[in-house]
């Protein structure tokens, strides 16, 4: 995979004026709304989890795996993904993923079996997982190195923010019809940019290198994830002393040892460990996983408190987030810019501070709330979060990386990304599993709220963990410098 280069460049790069021809803006529109697309059906599904429970009698459990299914699948084969698509070609790649994401969307908004439903979410977070990295490496080999890959680059992962955070609102208008369009939306998309792309993506030769493929570090790496969500969401009913979750554990820690005992052995492994060692590789995907996983556990809070304890319609609850997804989507194109002049770490300390402050806020919300006065401020102060956060933590994490891993470095925070998403859900999925509000219609709201509280307090403790762990290092380095000379 050709690499991408960082934000940090010559002053002389960066002030060059970038100007695109019509070939390269079509081409970046077809990888940016598929991007836009992965984002939008996670959240936009979240939106309807009630309904769909409601009407398939699931579970707050059962309903998690909707949402984990597509983040675990996604996320388990991102950097495999990425290889196959420089051995066999990423346009053939992108277009052959990208049209088993519109099967499996149509399929969802069909069936009826929860089994079923939960599997076609796996099957799209699959495709997913190939068309994310293809769609950055048919940037990174069609836009020049400098000031004109890193616009296109940043567009590209706000793309993906603003998708996510927008299909709150696109969520809660399908819901508003059925939950089943919160699937069926994404097919016409899907098969327009399918079209598109065979028009607007130059074809590309496959590799003639033999670069390698790490399939079992793959296999192992999905299935130990697997199973070590599934331990998690399951061990509330089954027992956390149980021998089902003890063995669980167990097999999903021997899973993922052998898969770092493939990664240190095989020639061409999906994670070179050492890189973590290097820059702000490490603190970057932690950072990663802080952001995205408190926000999708929120989320996911929010979507049954707003819906279940106050009753509020789909609608109603995509409204009431709007100012997220704007600050989000307004943001997007000056995300470089931004960068550029404050520095990618300062924008991750600020934008995770206001992250954490969001949710602490939002504890405060009972079972009457202010919109304006108990929801509204950690709306706005979540927009702003992942706002700068998100497009500075994926820059900041190929920051001073040589340019032969710099595709190694951008798949692993993806990666992150998404598998410590989904592991940070299936925690405050196991947690308010165990706080049951007891049966019953009226199971009060009060009641209700007590169970979804230990989630939130969960989204705010790992938010600030995150920030913690991205601050530590100006922290250590300010420590030695005041201390007095030997």
């Amino acid at each position: 995979m050709t690499s991408p280069s960082t934000l940090t460049r010559s002053a002389e790069q960066l002030h060059t004026a970038v100007r695109w021809t019509r070939a390269q803006w079509l081409l970046l529109m077809v990888v940016c709304t598929v991007l836009a697309l992965d984002g939008l059906d996670v959240s936009m599904v979240g939106v309807a989890l009630p309904s769909i429970g409601h009407e398939l009698h699931l579970g707050t459990d059962s309903l998690q795996w909707i949402v984990s299914a597509y983040v675990l699948g996604y996320g388990s084969l991102l950097l495999l993904g990425g290889r196959l698509a420089d051995l066999l070609g990423r346009r053939r790649i992108f277009l052959i993923a990208l049209t088993v994401f519109a099967a499996a969307s149509l399929l969802g908004g069909l069936v009826n079996d929860p089994t079923l439903l939960i599997a076609t979410r796996f099957v799209k977070g699959l495709a997913a997982a190939f068309t994310a990295p293809t769609g950055f490496s048919i940037i990174t080999t069609n836009f020049a190195e400098g000031r004109e890959r890193n616009k296109a680059l940043s567009i590209f992962t706000t793309f993906g923010a603003s998708g996510f955070s927008l299909g709150l609102v696109v969520g809660g208008l399908m819901t508003s019809l059925s939950w089943r369009w919160t699937f069926l939306v994404s097919v016409p998309i899907a098969v327009a940019v399918v079209l598109l792309g065979m028009l607007f993506i130059p074809r590309d030769k496959p590799s003639t290198e033999e670069s390698g493929h790490d399939v079992w570090g793959a296999v192992t790496l999905a299935l130990g994830m697997l199973g070590l969500v599934y331990t998690l969401v399951s061990a509330p009913q089954k027992g956390w002393g149980s021998v089902a979750t003890i063995a669980g554990f167990a097999i999903s820690a021997a899973v993922l040892a052998t898969f770092a005992v493939i990664e240190n052995r095989v020639k061409h492994p999906l994670i070179r460990f050492g890189i973590l060692r290097e820059g702000w590789v490490a603190r970057a995907n932690l950072s990663a996983i802080g952001l995205f996983g408190s926000y999708l556990s929120f989320q996911f809070i929010l979507t049954m408190y707003l819906q279940s304890v106050l009753g509020w319609s789909p609608l109603g609850m995509a409204l009431a987030l709007l100012p997220t997804g704007l600050l989000v989507a307004t943001s997007a194109p000056f995300a470089d810019r931004f960068i550029e002049k404050f520095g990618a770490p300062k924008l991750i300390l600020t934008g995770l501070t206001s992250l954490g402050l969001g949710y602490v806020l939002f504890l405060r919300v009972g079972t009457s709330p202010n919109y304006v006065l108990d929801i509204l401020p950690s709306v706005i102060l979540l927009g702003i979060g992942f706002a700068l956060a998100f497009p500075s933590i994926n820059v900041q994490a190929t920051a001073g990386i040589r340019d032969s891993e710099q595709g190694l470095a951008a798949g692993l925070i993806q990666t992150s990304t998404q598998v410590g998403a989904a592991l940070v859900l299936a925690v405050t999925t196991a947690i308010v599993s165990g706080h049951d509000a007891g049966a019953g219609s009226t199971a009060s709201a009060a009641a209700m709220l007590d169970q979804y509280r230990p989630g939130l307090v969960l989204s705010a403790a790992v938010a600030i963990a995150a920030l913690l762990v991205a601050a530590s290092p100006a922290r250590r380095r300010r420590a030695l410098a005041e201390q007095p000379a030997a």
